[in-house]
């Protein structure tokens, strides 16, 4: 059975089967009339993003914005990312060179995300055809290896697409097609850096192409090298010191963007020790001292560490390409194509030395460093018989042990530290991917009117990372726990640990762990994935019939995918026992075959007030392996009433089949921050459920009577973890969307006749759909009524001690089926052409401008949950615009590009457990220009210069705590320039 139907089975049915008759039909015709071809030419007919039936009409019945190769040129960008997101139909992106120096896989991949919907619903096509996944287990494609000079045009179709091209096209599809025939050799240099001296940017491409003797085959060839170097935290002001926002503490809403600036980390080189009721640290020249100041005051100086100092704003990013495209037509009218693509990239990430605390290590044994040990000696005088002695751990100075207690009533001494393992050195990665696919084919005309093309393509992507600064948690136990031996010396306690090279660590002081000592607890990280994809496929279109008012035109096709997927962390990782995430392993595939057709009927022609009017539908059914049956669908009414305007409807359903990651991830850990504990202020004599709610846990409630309100610490604010799960029942996910549009391109009218005017109204909502559960929303449910979201949360013990007792150390957070999104809006294009020469003036002149107004944007976590809006919050403004200007004169070319980015507020969730409204506070609008100038001398070599964000606009200070924030950025690096002004100069050659 197929639910949510809107067309009867029987209608979906007969319109699949539609498209099997015509193709017999079509066969047997070849059969019957092959030597009777008409030798005439006639006009080609091509596909336009958005329909499988081959037109010699190249309007499209959806909304499709074209992005061409010389605005590509012009951009002069390294990763065609970077264009794509100025363009306002897209959403900040999941993962970028600027957002991702944290992420423990995938970092530095380039991805693009329509409507803010989310990355894993824009389709990403090449040439009309899916492209392997560039991160495992999604179905995002790495735009890292998509050879941007290679690229003809790009097509973004927003609106569900499904019926047309399957599963991920919810939100829109974004469609790559690369250069085609070429005869000659193109060659590109360019180079640039930042104004700051640091992002460098090497770019080296070269395109050569043939064609044979006999014209009927041509072949493309197209590499390419980019490296685009580093941006450190330290190197730009609003980023260089560790700061937290004083609102997101305060609560006031003029304190949001007002830092507390330092804000050091307790986790310090040279360590923190609690032993007793007395805190030790060491000063700048090494002696122990009593107390710790983290940020300092007015007789200390800051004992606290400064992480921005060692962290990464953008990803350094080497890569790779390797590109072609080859056809031959193999007999009249036939041709069979090769389209190749390889791309290896490396990228490295930064970030401080590992924070380590005890409980870290001694977790299930109350998080306290025993410095006491129980050791038994026989009796010399009476075999058999044992004497208990208690020794002391050596490494530990006098005053600290002095004041340790026993505080798990084991009658030994055993103290809580925290220390920055700088000693083992900075975290971090580097990840090497590499990606291949290759398609071959046929296409080719049938009959007359009646084409086919056939193809088979196979991706995969592999990635190999090693990660640097985690330390064996076992190893670094054995290693604390020091004696002295019978010699004098200090060694590991443990015998087994002391026969496998155990080297005594000692965590007392900046630069006490040695290099011996350090190369026995390290623990570096190893990460290796596998993502495959086959595809294959038969499309056929062709005219059944002729109608009044023309030809009723069809496609319909097959098309089979396999999708697998494998994520493989080391041995360690996968456990948690490196002092990191517990990132378990990953591996899943699924299968589908689908079955598609399209009809487009023309209904009325070169009447009165309808120039055209046709109507057009598309139904695609699919059997998945892991989901069952699907469907898809959509119908168009395209209506011109003269030729210079055209109005557009579509209805459309798109289905989402969940992906590898959703339905088979294990648990695996993360770190979330921004998260506001609804128990923050709790009192004992506080009123409200929420109140009761909170004094239920016991480690909530010693916390309160320790301190007389709930209170929590910098390290309980930064120190929050949880899991990750996906859900192997998961369903796929639907979404209903409309599409009401008009173009009007003017003719005899002398001022707007050189215009192209294009308005469409979209509206997108997506059912049953497939989400994480929010961590926040699972705390204000849990505490606010929904005990059931409560088995998400776990805080510490009350035994934990005033400083931690009943602070979050787990929300867990699992995918399911129920969730909901939806997103409405305007979009805007209008574009200009104009020959000067007309005015008799000099020069052409071009320009484009694409503003995108959201009306709505939303997200329900739970089934009878209110809507979260995320419209106009940061990274989603409501109003966003790029307009592209050009001129040229004779030799000369001049490209101005402006991004403007509306005013954003924070997060609606974030503002409301500050019980603030909506709306209430956040930052004001962005603008950011481009320049770009060219000399072409003569046709073989042009010449050319520019500046990216010449005026140097800072981004607007996202600071830690404000939901949207970057770590290490001080901003959303996703959706704001935190590199500031670029230049860049370079040279083409074409022979």
């Amino acid at each position: 059975m197929y639910k949510n139907s809107f067309l009867s089975n029987s209608i979906k049915y007969a319109l699949v089967g539609s498209a099997a008759v015509a193709a017999l039909s079509a066969f047997s015709v070849v059969a019957a009339e092959a030597d009777a071809v008409a030798a005439e030419k006639t006009i080609e007919k091509i596909e336009v993003t958005g329909s499988r039936i081959r037109s010699t009409d190249l309007q499209s019945f959806s909304p499709v914005q074209v992005i061409g190769a010389a605005e590509i040129d012009t951009s002069s960008v390294a990763n065609i990312q970077d264009l794509l997101l100025k363009n306002p139909a897209f959403g900040s992106p999941a993962i970028s060179r600027t957002n991702s120096n944290f992420s423990t896989a995938s970092a530095g991949v380039a991805t693009v995300d329509l409507r803010n919907l989310g990355t894993s619903r824009t389709l990403v096509l090449v040439n009309g055809r899916r492209f392997v996944a560039g991160i495992p287990g999604e179905s995002a494609v790495d735009l890292n290896s998509i050879p941007t000079q290679f690229i003809e045009r790009v097509e973004v179709m927003t609106g569900g697409a499904s019926a047309v091209y399957g599963s991920d096209a919810v939100a829109g599809v974004v469609n790559i097609i690369y250069k085609k025939e070429f005869e000659g050799v193109e060659f590109d240099v360019q180079s640039g850096q930042s104004s700051e001296g640091d992002s460098e940017e090497t770019q080296v491409q070269f395109t050569m192409g043939t064609s044979s003797a006999d014209g009927k085959g041509n072949i493309m060839v197209h590499g390419a090298y980019t490296d685009q170097g580093a941006v450190y935290s330290r190197d730009r002001d609003f980023a260089a010191v560790d700061q937290y926002s004083q609102g997101a503490i305060t609560g006031l809403p003029e304190d949001m963007f007002t830092p507390i600036r330092p804000y050091y980390s307790s986790y310090a080189p040279q360590g923190r020790f609690y032993a007793g009721d007395k805190q030790f640290t060491y000063d700048k020249a090494g002696n122990l001292i009593e107390g710790f100041s983290t940020n300092g005051s007015d007789t200390r100086d800051a004992d606290g560490f400064n992480r921005s100092n060692f962290r990464t704003i953008a990803i350094p990013t080497e890569r790779y390409l390797l590109a072609t495209n080859a056809k031959y037509e193999i007999f009249d009218g036939w041709n069979a194509f090769l389209e190749g693509t390889y791309a290896s990239s490396q990228t490295k990430t930064q970030l401080e030395p590992f924070p380590l605390a005890s409980d870290s290590i001694y977790g299930a044994s109350g998080g306290q460093l025993p410095i006491e040990f129980e050791n038994f000696i026989e009796s010399a005088t009476n075999p058999g018989e044992y004497e208990r002695t208690v020794v002391r751990n050596p490494l530990v100075p006098d005053a600290i042990f002095n004041a340790a207690t026993d505080t798990n009533g084991d009658g030994l001494k055993d103290i809580f530290f925290t220390r920055r393992l700088a000693d083992v050195g900075n975290r971090g990665n580097v990840a090497d991917r590499d990606t291949f696919r290759i398609v071959g084919g046929i296409d080719g005309e049938i009959t007359d009117g009646w084409y086919m093309d056939a193809y088979y393509g196979y991706g995969q992507t592999k990635e190999s990372q090693v990660s640097s600064g985690q330390v064996n948690v076992l190893n670094f136990k054995s290693a604390l726990e020091a004696i002295t031996d019978e010699d004098g010396n200090v060694v590991c306690r443990d015998a087994t640990a002391r026969s496998q090279n155990c080297v005594p660590v000692s965590v007392f002081g900046d630069g006490s762990i040695t290099p011996e000592a350090a190369a026995y607890i390290s623990a570096p990280g190893l990460l290796s994935t596998f993502t495959s994809q086959k595809v294959a496929g038969l499309n056929i279109s062709g005219d059944l019939f002729e109608l009044p008012a023309g030809m009723v035109g069809i496609a319909g096709g097959i098309e089979y995918r396999e999708e697998f997927a494998r994520s493989e962390f080391d041995a360690l990782q996968q456990a948690g026992l490196n002092a990191g995430n517990a990132i378990p392993r990953t591996e899943g595939k699924f299968d589908v075959i689908e079955y598609f057709t399209e009809l487009n009927v023309p209904l009325i022609a070169d009447a009165f007030m309808a120039k055209q009017l046709n109507l057009r539908g598309a139904v695609r059914l699919s059997d998945y392996s892991t989901v069952g049956n699907t469907e898809s669908w959509n119908v168009a009414l395209d209506w011109a009433p003269i030729d210079e305007v055209r109005f557009r409807a579509i209805r459309a359903q798109s289905t989402r089949a969940p992906n590898i990651n959703e339905l088979y991830s294990p648990p695996s850990q993360d770190f979330p921050s921004g998260l506001t504990d609804p128990c923050l202020g709790v009192s004992a004599t506080s009123t409200g459920a929420q109140s009761d709610a909170c004094r239920a846990d016991a480690g909530v409630m010693a916390n309160i009577q320790a301190n007389g309100v709930f209170t929590l610490n910098q390290s309980d604010i930064q120190g929050v973890s949880g899991y990750n799960r996906g859900n192997p029942d998961l369903d796929a996910e639907t979404g209903k969307s409309w599409t009401f549009g008009v173009t009007v391109s003017p003719e005899g009218i002398a001022v707007v006749e050189d215009f192209d005017f294009n308005v469409d109204y979209f509206d997108i909502e997506i059912d049953d759909a497939i989400v994480p559960t929010d961590r926040q929303y699972i705390l204000d449910e849990c505490y606010g009524g929904n005990s059931a979201l409560c088995s998400f949360v776990t805080r510490r013990a009350a035994n934990m001690g005033p400083n931690s007792a009943g602070s979050l150390e787990y929300i867990d957070s699992g995918v399911t089926n129920s969730g909901g999104f939806g997103t409405k809006g305007l979009d805007v294009v209008v574009s200009y052409s104009k020959d000067f020469e007309d005015y008799g003036l000099a020069g052409q002149v071009n320009g484009r401008i694409s503003y995108t107004h959201v009306i709505d944007g939303y997200e329900i976590p739970l089934p009878g949950a209110d809507k979260e809006t995320f419209n106009g919050e940061i990274g989603a403004p409501k109003n966003k615009f790029y307009l592209s200007l050009g001129y040229k004169y004779e030799d000369v070319s001049i490209a101005w590009n402006t991004t403007f980015i509306g005013e954003s507020f924070l997060d609606d969730s974030f503002l409301s457990s500050m019980e603030l409204e909506p709306e209430s506070v956040g930052v004001g609008s962005v603008t950011y220009h481009d320049l770009n100038i060219s000399y072409q001398p003569f046709d073989m070599a042009e010449f050319y210069v520019g500046v990216n964000n010449l005026f140097d606009k800072a981004p607007p200070p996202i600071i830690s705590g404000l939901p949207g924030s970057n770590t290490g950025a001080e901003t959303d690096a996703g959706t704001y320039d935190a590199i500031g002004r670029r230049y860049y100069a370079g040279v083409r050659f074409k022979f």
